[in-house]
Formats: structure tokens, C-alpha cells, sequence
């Protein structure tokens, strides 16, 4: 089961809001009167002695206690406030669970996500409230694919408007063939894939395939609605993309992938910063 963690986010924000403005606004009067009775009952005590000094701490400890509902909600709402507004209008970590986009990214490699370049979105309804910049041919971008509601990461190779059409690993836009340079082939002796630069209209980028195109890679042409961008994983035979299920909504847009700041194989190996740097 996927967990939606920006709705469990902002409902821990809001309940513990909520709890901390009700004991501001209410409950904190209550103590606040109990502390006033303690500090009258003991006005004329004699603190010199042990005895009365520790039942007068005690006194006031307990009428100043709070329930763990509120000692709780006024720790944590502060925290849980500033990581939703990081995650939701500025910077968002990702890690990424499959190997559709090597040689860019690997399994394994935890990113950062700009939130904001492509707009500010309300999070969980994603709504845009402030239009800033568009996706553009070559960004590597988080969205949701329009058939589930849940992370993919690809390369944008279609505009709204464009033509598409993918040939035996050649990938032509509006009629024009993106060049491809050959960087390596892999395993040298009997060569199964091909490591590539690809120019995507001026945004050079590796990218690897298959020496026999697999199922999606032999032939495909779409034309990209107005409001949506054809998206496909660098690694072109092993990725399900556009090419299955469709050019991608702007409403569904996440941000806009950037940084690479640890890789983390599992649990039981060591973190590495080897690959940290700029997503190209």
C-alpha cells in the first residue's frame, strides 16, 4: 500500500495546530488560574523550610502540567510546519526505486526536487496558485503518470504541440532527428546495449538502449495535446513512459529534478557522496 505522505503531513500539521491553538486560546487559562491558587495558598508560607518548599514545587508542577495531547502538538507543530512548507513549495528529497532512467540516475541514488520552478501547487491537491516557469525539452522531472497516483521520474522529449515519433531507438521531434554519439558499448566482447549522448535540441544528456530495440523502442508516433509533455526514461529499452500510457497532464507535475545528494544501495551497506552533483 502507498502511503499519500503529504496528506499524513498536513493532517499532523493541522491537528497539532489545532491542539496547540485550543490550549493557547483555552486550555492554558485553566493553568493559569490553578498556578494563580497555588501562589495564593502559599503566600504567606515560610519556603526556609524543606517541607513546604518541596510541597509548594509540587503544587505548582502539577497545576502547570500540561496533557500530553498539548506537550506533544506544541513540540512537534513547529517542526512538522517548516518540513511542509520545504517540502511542499521549495525543496523536496526523493529516492529513486528503479533503473528506467541509468545512466542519469541510478537505484538507489537519493535526489532533490525543485518544487517551485515549474509553479507553486497547494500540496495534496496540487493545485497551482502561482505561475512561474514551464517545463522545457531536456528537464528531468517527478510527476504523476495518468494512470496511478504515484511517483515516476523521466526526461521531458515532448512539448505541448509537439510531434513524436521513435524509430529503432531514434528519437525524431517535429520531423528533426535528435543526434546521438556513441560513448560505450557494453559488455565489450558481445555488445547488448549501448551507452549514448543524446542532443535534445541543445541539452546533451547520456542515455542507454538496447543494440536490439525492445518492444517500446521499434516504432511509436504520438502528436502532444496542448497542457501535457511526453515523458521517457533515459534508459529507453527498460522503461515504462509515455510510450505505454501517454503523454503526462501539467496538473500532474511535481518539479523539477536537479541534484543528486547521496546513493544508498540498502540498509546494510554504507551511504555514498561519489555521486553526488547537478542532474544533467
Amino acid at each position: 500500500m502507498d502511503i499519500n505522505f503529504p496528506l499524513v503531513l498536513v493532517i499532523l500539521v493541522f491537528v497539532s495546530g489545532a491542539i496547540w491553538l485550543l490550549d493557547h486560546f483555552t486550555l492554558a487559562k485553566g493553568r493559569r488560574k490553578a498556578i494563580a491558587a497555588v501562589e495564593s495558598q502559599f503566600a504567606e508560607a515560610d519556603f526556609d523550610d524543606d517541607t513546604i518548599k518541596l510541597a509548594y514545587d509540587q503544587a505548582r508542577q502539577a497545576a502547570s502540567q500540561e496533557s500530553w495531547p498539548v506537550e506533544y502538538s506544541k513540540s512537534f507543530f513547529p517542526v512538522l510546519f517548516v518540513v511542509l512548507i520545504l517540502r511542499s513549495f521549495l525543496v523536496e528529497p526523493f529516492q529513486i526505486p528503479s533503473g528506467s532512467m541509468i545512466p542519469t540516475l541510478k537505484i538507489g541514488d537519493f535526489i532533490l526536487v525543485n518544487k517551485y520552478t515549474y509553479g507553486i501547487r497547494l500540496p495534496v491537491v496540487r493545485t497551482k496558485v502561482w505561475d512561474i516557469n514551464q517545463p522545457e525539452r531536456g528537464d528531468v522531472m517527478v510527476f504523476f503518470p495518468p494512470h496511478k497516483s504515484i511517483y515516476y521520474i523521466k526526461r521531458v522529449v515532448g512539448l505541448p504541440g509537439d510531434e513524436i515519433h521513435y524509430i529503432n531507438n531514434v528519437l525524431y521531434v517535429n520531423g528533426e532527428k535528435m543526434p546521438q554519439t556513441l560513448l560505450a558499448s557494453l559488455p565489450p566482447a558481445a555488445p547488448q546495449y549501448q551507452i549514448m549522448s543524446e542532443n535534445l535540441g541543445g541539452v546533451e544528456h547520456a542515455m542507454r538502449k538496447n543494440v536490439i530495440p525492445g518492444r517500446l523502442s521499434r516504432e511509436g508516433s504520438w502528436i502532444v495535446p496542448e497542457g501535457h509533455y511526453f515523458m521517457m526514461g533515459d534508459n529507453r529499452d527498460n522503461s515504462s513512459d509515455s510510450r505505454e500510457w501517454g503523454p503526462v497532464p501539467e496538473e500532474n507535475i511535481v518539479g523539477k529534478a536537479f541534484a543528486i545528494w547521496m546513493h544508498w544501495d540498502s540498509l546494510l551497506s554504507l551511504p555514498s557522496f561519489k555521486r553526488v552533483g547537478e542532474i544533467q
